[in-house]
């Protein structure tokens, strides 16, 4: 567990959420206020720029992300919540 308002997220902690979510937009929010104020949706943005933003500004990051064992989880979506929850959820065996 990390409040990264508090505690930021080194580039280590990203780039290996990077390599579980496949890239760095994955794991980009365009919900942050900034992304408005600096006028991102009109700039074409690389995989370097993502990184960049979310080092910089913690609110960048989609959140909330939960990494359990090899899988990540990034966002508030209905099915991104649902799948998270299946995952720490004990498992029942079958039949039983």
């Amino acid at each position: 567990m990390q409040d990264i308002k508090f505690e930021k997220i080194t580039p280590a902690q990203l780039d290996e959420m990077k390599k579980m979510a496949g890239s760095y937009e994955a794991l980009f929010s365009r919900r942050a206020l900034k992304y408005k104020e600096l006028k991102l949706k009109d700039k074409k943005l690389e995989e370097k720029d993502y990184r960049n933003y979310i080092l910089e500004e913690y609110t960048f990051l989609k959140r909330p992300v939960a990494m359990i064992k090899d899988k990540i989880f990034v966002g508030s979506e209905k099915k991104t919540v649902e799948a998270l929850k299946k995952a720490v959820q004990p498992s029942t065996p079958k039949g039983g």
